[in-house]
């Protein structure tokens, strides 16, 4: 990343729409059921993507959410996210997303994604993706991004995804309690643990695993940061500031909204290049080249 000419790099941005595949319409009522929820229908791909980032000057992160398992819906090729972000390496960067079913196989996946198509980091989404963090079929993957010293974003609390849906499209949300992570975080103290959003109803649990374990972060993506809890607020200014990062949840929320938003929320002027930028930075491996 030329990371000096960016206001800010957005952790937490997805990738709606392939180009490589053809439309997969299989449980297209999640979809329909999330544009309601979020009152948003944006379905860009990954080029509309990345040029709105680039006209703005903000960096990003993309990963998909590979949840073929638990949904039965083709997932958007890792490998298509990791050459657009080759083709944009001065502002982006591709995350990679293997369902944690796939075992030993997704771990072969993860090595390869790493060493061929410069994936740098793993999203997994306990809710959709139907499995514990903690559970052991997942550690075959986590051994690969631990060895790496990579970053591994975990969707935490509530779920937008299948709300008001008949049985909430069967996902449960006590995966994504963030105090399952903890086991994680001490098993593999080598991986760098995001804790994706605001965790409603367990904001506590998140703020307690990350003030208790030096590996785990938060992403501040998915809410805007006027409805953020007091709690998170305080956290991030004062004993988490350096562990705290920008994200959107793109295109669900627009970064002019959380970025116009996040002025107004209470955030000290010292933290706030803390959080658009310099921790990720730092989590990313970049610190070294800005000096």
């Amino acid at each position: 990343m030329n990371f000096q000419d960016l206001i800010a790099i957005d952790f937490h941005t997805h990738a709606e729409v392939s180009c490589w595949n053809p439309f997969d319409n299989y449980g297209e009522e999640y979809d329909r059921a999330a544009d309601k929820y979020f009152r948003s229908s944006r379905r860009p791909t990954i080029e509309e993507t990345v040029q709105y980032y680039r006209e703005r000057k903000i960096g990003l992160i993309m990963f998909t959410v590979d949840a073929e398992a638990q949904l039965g819906r083709r997932r958007i090729p890792n490998e298509e996210i990791a050459e657009a972000a080759q083709k944009n390496s001065d502002m982006m960067m591709a995350f990679a997303s293997i369902d944690p079913h796939k075992g030993k196989m997704g771990a072969r996946e993860a090595r390869r994604l790493i060493a061929e198509h410069g994936v740098r980091g793993f999203k997994f989404h306990p809710t959709v993706q139907g499995f514990y963090p903690y559970d052991k079929m997942a550690w075959p993957i986590y051994e690969v991004i631990a060895e790496h010293k990579m970053p591994a974003i975990f969707h935490s609390g509530h779920s937008g995804i299948g709300s008001g849906m008949r049985c909430g499209g069967g996902l449960r949300l006590e995966y994504s309690n963030p105090m399952h992570l903890d086991d994680v975080a001490i098993a593999f103290p080598d991986m760098q643990i995001v804790i994706a959003h605001p965790s409603w109803p367990w904001q506590d649990e998140a703020l307690s695993v990350a003030m208790h374990k030096p590996n785990v972060f938060i992403d501040l993506s998915g809410w805007s940061p006027k409805y953020f809890p007091p709690q998170l607020v305080q956290y991030a200014n004062t004993l988490l500031k350096d562990r705290v990062l920008f994200g959107s949840d793109y295109p669900l929320i627009t970064p002019e909204r959380w970025m116009k938003d996040f002025q107004e929320a209470g955030f000290r002027p010292e933290v706030h290049p803390l959080i658009l930028k310099d921790n990720a930075m730092r989590l990313l491996g970049l610190q070294a080249a800005a000096a």
